[in-house]
């Protein structure tokens, strides 16, 4: 099967254009300060080989931006997210897909802080406001089985495929690949398949422990007669983030072993392993989207 070609992380590129960021709202700030910064760095993922663009409403929850700001600006902000994915595709002249971004709805990587009585009343307004541009939804950066399961009641019943990405634990070693949540990517796989998705990836941790999970995500699939479900992976390009870790505490330092060649050699361990969806993650920015696509297609 082709390989698909995603984009990568949209902090990195809006400070690279001196666009609004800060803790924390994060990549939300460009939203009201200066959309059109968002837009350019989508537009600048196509140019540079991407073919499924993410929408940038990851930072779109309370947790980034405030309960307050959020029960009055949310809807407003994933619709706005929504039209400039949009229009950054139409002046692309290229048919490129919109994944919207369903962030983990109370913190990256913070399973302990899910609660579980509220995924509609946040995630709801997010799926409302990027409904009418999407073409895929991801689920993405998610830490424990119980967010996508949560998401999935919650979107529109039409033909549009889910993609659900877990982040794994990469802090320290553990005896098989596990979710942030201390749940197997094993158990994680068979529950996907039940709930009928149409991708499985992961996303915003190493690439040494993807490959691994990968492995498990292929066997599963073949085992329950599921290798129609794509597999995915878009790493990091940053250290490892401890178990209590905040997306508030500050930005991270990029590792200077995974330049874009680098990266290119995990990326061609993945499609080996049968993966078809390669993009990036936090601190992989359009030049390593360009050696991807040149490479892999």
């Amino acid at each position: 099967m082709a390989i698909t070609i995603l984009d990568g992380g949209m902090s990195r590129e809006l400070m690279r254009l001196n666009a609004p960021f800060k803790q924390p709202e994060w990549s939300a700030l460009s939203l009201y300060e200066k959309p059109s910064a968002v837009q350019q760095v989508h537009e600048d993922f196509i140019a540079n080989g991407a073919e499924v663009i993410t929408t940038n409403s990851y930072a779109v929850v309370p947790f980034h931006i405030g309960e307050q700001r959020f029960s009055v600006d949310g809807k407003m902000l994933a619709d706005l997210a929504g039209r400039l994915a949009k229009q950054a595709v139409k002046n692309s002249g290229k048919s490129a897909k919109i994944a919207g971004s369903l962030p983990p709805m109370f913190g990256s990587y913070r399973a302990d802080l899910i609660q579980v009585d509220r995924f509609a009343e946040i995630a709801q307004p997010i799926i409302d406001g990027l409904a009418p541009y999407v073409d895929i939804w991801l689920c993405e950066t998610q830490s424990a089985i119980i967010e996508p399961t949560s998401i999935k009641p919650l979107l529109p019943k039409d033909e549009r495929p889910l993609w659900v990405s877990f982040t794994l634990t990469d802090d320290e070693p553990t005896p098989e690949p596990q979710l942030r949540s201390g749940e197997s990517v094993a158990l994680a796989i068979e529950k996907m398949v039940e709930l009928g998705v149409s991708a499985i990836l992961f996303n915003c941790c190493q690439p040494e422990v993807i490959e691994q999970a990968l492995a498990i995500t292929q066997s599963i699939l073949k085992e329950k007669n599921a290798t129609h479900i794509q597999t995915g992976a878009y790493a990091n390009a940053f250290a490892p983030q401890p178990k209590d870790a905040t997306a508030n505490d500050g930005l991270d330092e990029v590792r200077k072993d995974l330049d874009p060649e680098a990266y290119l050699a995990w990326a061609k361990k993945w499609t080996a392993q049968g993966t078809t969806i390669v993009g990036g993650c936090c601190g992989i920015g359009i030049e390593y989207i360009n050696t991807l696509a040149k490479h892999l297609k």
